[in-house]
């Protein structure tokens, strides 16, 4: 009876070995099917590809390729900076257990197609620097497992889909240098784990949302060289305390002061608004900012004094105050900051008085009122 037993466990283990081979067999068919018919869609000027992606051995050692330690499926596909040139075969919907998708660097084009859909397992989509073009899709809300999506250096038109919000894992959206217009959603403030947003060079139009500004996880935002208006919310550093990079620049319609709260953004190491319509004066509690490397101000309507507390910014390289209306005298405390390597405070009505308190070898250029200061 035991012999019985062993020989009838020993044969559905086989079976079901057999049947486990098979269908591992099968799946590598299916992403190796759908890598091939991708390579069909593309130009392959330097032969990364053509000489490497072959039928003779296994998908999981070809260039670009890494797969499941476990299920021997394709997670990896990272093509990035090969020169490549084509479009998305849909196939590449089928590679189900892609994990991450980077093709930036290349010459991609045309629309994405809406197979990526299917690909529910990816936390980064990588397409930066290519020429794809389209609006952005919808069913990118689809793909909440998402943390990364970059599409920035594209040709993408249209607007910003609300759906985007429903990526509620999306720590990094990056959608600069594009051709997107329109407003940007008031959604996009749901993303709570969002880190990094960029949407510079593009055709932006309106008020940020006051919901961006409620993002507590909020390193990096960039939303410079759009037609933004409305100004910035005064409490605005009370909710970001973890804002390191703020860019804003040439927005045109950007204006109001510069927010009172500005001090509480105590990691904030670059502070752009450069070349908009704010106006006021510079807020003593920008000296709060001790982790500052980049400072800059110029081309406002700014007025006042440079406050003392700008000798406080021990760590501070650029401050940039040009072309506007600020008075009194240079503080001196400015020339106390020996990381300083550029200041430019030309086109004001300041007092240089205090420029014969700095190092004869770090004055470069300094007439009248106009001073033009650079260290080396």
């Amino acid at each position: 009876m035991d012999i019985i037993c062993f020989r009838l466990l020993s044969v559905l283990l086989l079976q079901c070995l057999m049947v486990s081979l098979t269908v591992i067999g099968s799946n590598l068919t299916t992403d190796q099917f759908a890598l091939l018919s991708f390579k069909d869609h593309i130009l392959d000027p330097h032969s990364f590809l053509s000489s490497n992606w072959s039928t003779n051995t296994s998908v999981c050692q070809w260039i670009g390729v890494s797969c499941t330690v476990r299920h021997g499926r394709v997670s990896v596909l990272d093509l990035s900076d090969m020169g490549l040139n084509g479009t998305i075969d849909p196939n590449i919907g089928n590679l189900s257990f892609l994990v991450s998708l980077n093709l930036s660097g290349n010459n991609f084009h045309g629309n994405l197609p809406k197979e990526l859909v299917n690909l529910r397992r990816l936390k980064l989509i990588d397409l930066s620097y290519n020429t794809f073009n389209g609006e952005i899709p919808l069913w990118f809300g689809a793909l909440d497992k998402v943390e990364y999506l970059v599409l920035s250096n594209n040709n993408f038109t249209g607007t910003i889909p609300k759906t985007l919000a429903n990526m509620s894992n999306l720590e990094t959206l990056d959608l600069g240098s594009n051709l997107i217009h329109g407003n940007i959603p008031y959604e996009i403030g749901d993303l709570q784990k969002l880190k990094i947003f960029f949407v510079q060079f593009n055709q932006l139009f309106g008020p940020v949302p006051s919901s961006i500004f409620n993002l507590s996880s909020l390193q990096s935002i960039s939303l410079s060289y759009n037609t933004l208006s409305g100004s910035l919310p005064d409490d605005m550093c009370y909710h970001l305390p973890e804002l390191e990079e703020f860019i804003l620049t040439a927005t045109i319609g950007i204006s109001g002061f510069i927010p009172s709260s500005i001090g509480e953004c105590s990691e904030l190491q670059v502070f752009t608004l450069y070349k908009n319509r704010f106006s006021g004066i510079i807020p003593r509690s920008v000296g709060n900012l001790t982790r500052l490397k980049g400072l800059y101000l110029g081309e406002n309507n700014l007025e006042g004094e440079i406050p003392l507390e700008i000798g406080n910014l021990r760590v501070l390289e650029i401050f940039v105050a040009n072309n506007m209306r600020l008075n009194g005298s240079i503080p001196a405390s400015i020339f106390n900051i020996s990381s300083l390597k550029e200041l430019y405070l030309y086109n004001n009505s300041l007092s240089d008085s205090s420029i014969a308190l700095l190092p004869i070898q770090k004055a470069v250029f300094s007439i009248g009122y106009s001073i033009l200061l650079s260290c080396d």
